[in-house]
């Protein structure tokens, strides 16, 4: 009876240690690096044009971002990369 008991904590305790250390992986992967090399997005202003680093997305039309309609199709594309990435790692 007691054997079985220390067997379910030390059990508990594995599968609790190896949960903490995935959700430390997972929080560490969205943190990034801080560095200045890891942009998010550029504003070109010459050029009117925004590109968000993340996705790989180049959208000429820097004042309709910034006032407001042109953020809708920003926003879209984050959204299909966020969905894209959850269905693949669901996949793996």
């Amino acid at each position: 009876n007691k054997a079985l008991k220390v067997l379910r904590a030390r059990l508990y305790d594995l599968a609790r240690a190896e949960q903490d250390e995935k959700l430390s992986r997972e929080r560490r992967q969205q943190i990034g690096s801080g560095d200045r090399s890891a942009k998010i997005r550029t504003y070109n202003f010459p050029q009117g044009r925004v590109t968000d680093h993340r996705i790989g997305l180049t959208l000429h039309k820097l004042e309709e971002v910034l006032a407001g309609p042109g953020l809708a199709e920003l926003i879209a594309a984050l959204i299909a990369e966020d969905e894209g990435k959850r269905l693949s790692a669901l996949a793996e």
